[in-house]
């Protein structure tokens, strides 16, 4: 009777793309909750400032190995970069323009068909023709929903620009991830890329904003949220997925972000959209889905 060598997937590994993509949905709405207490900089470096307070007593007691090589170091470093002062400082910058939490997650979540179009360029395979459908069922999902907001003044084409920086920031730090980086202890590698983040968005923050702060409990609830759930769980989630080979199942459920993403906003701060964004939504996710089908991306 032949055996099964095959070893049963971890519990972790099951479970986390649901609860990534949850506590992912969410931190649309709550980011735009906190700028209305902070500017877009200075909400960014305050909470990358409260994510080192936690993580360096954590650092200590469990005193993790750091990276050995320059090279690693640059690897990390420029993840933390790509992730957290690119996707997040853009995404931010485009919330303060005015852009709906439904429109920035319906652009941003384009980010799995992008992986999927470039990744198969860093091992020879062939694009299918499935990835480029859902490419463009997905970008006309995204223009259904910016349009359907009515208006469309250079403000919004400020925004629009903000969530593309975005967007090709979280594609590329996915992909230098999958394809570079190394498994780090959870405490290493936020420490890495979280004092990155604070090390470009504190001097930006000083230079270009007031660094005003109208601290509330909303304000309090926020940064709780987005250091907690957003910082330590969903990136540090998101980082052991990709480096598990998971990004595939990253892919299948991005495609709940935007819908998931409208209701929090819609629950939370009232941001109701017109039947016609729910349309858009649906055929961006539709083409997510389709692209995301049985992907094989080992960059």
């Amino acid at each position: 009777m032949a055996v099964s060598m095959n070893k049963p997937q971890p519990l972790w590994l099951t479970v986390a793309p649901i609860i990534f993509v949850i506590l992912w949905s969410g931190g649309f709405t709550v980011a735009k909750i906190g700028l209305n207490y902070a500017e877009p900089m200075t909400l960014l470096a305050v909470r990358y400032v409260c994510v080192l307070i936690l993580l360096l007593p954590l650092y200590f007691a469990v005193k993790p190995p750091l990276p050995v090589t320059l090279r690693q170091w640059g690897n990390l470093a420029l993840v933390g970069f790509l992730m957290q002062v690119v996707y997040f400082g853009f995404s931010y910058l485009a919330f303060k323009t005015g852009a709906s939490a439904a429109s920035v997650a319906v652009i941003v979540c384009l980010q799995p068909i992008l992986v999927g179009l470039i990744a198969p360029h860093f091992v020879g395979e062939k694009v299918r023709a499935t990835r480029w459908l859902g490419l463009v069922l997905g970008l006309a999902g995204a223009a259904i929903v910016i349009l359907s907001r009515g208006s469309f003044a250079t403000q919004s084409l400020w925004g629009i620009a903000a969530v593309i920086a975005a967007l090709l920031g979280i594609t590329t730090g996915s992909l230098w991830e999958k394809r570079f980086g190394v498994s780090y202890h959870p405490i290493t590698s936020n420490l890495v890329q979280y004092a990155v983040g604070a090390f470009f968005t504190l001097p930006m923050a000083f230079a270009t904003e007031s660094m005003a702060i109208t601290w509330s409990w909303q304000l309090t609830s926020s940064l709780a949220y987005l250091v907690i759930a957003n910082s330590l769980i969903s990136m540090t989630l998101l980082l052991a997925m990709i480096r598990a080979g998971e990004v595939s199942r990253v892919s299948s459920l991005f495609y709940l972000v935007p819908p998931l993403s409208a209701l929090i906003a819609w629950g939370l701060i009232g941001e109701a959209l017109p039947a016609l964004a729910w349309a858009g939504m649906a055929i961006a996710a539709a083409g997510v889905a389709i692209a995301s089908r049985n992907p094989k991306l080992n960059p």
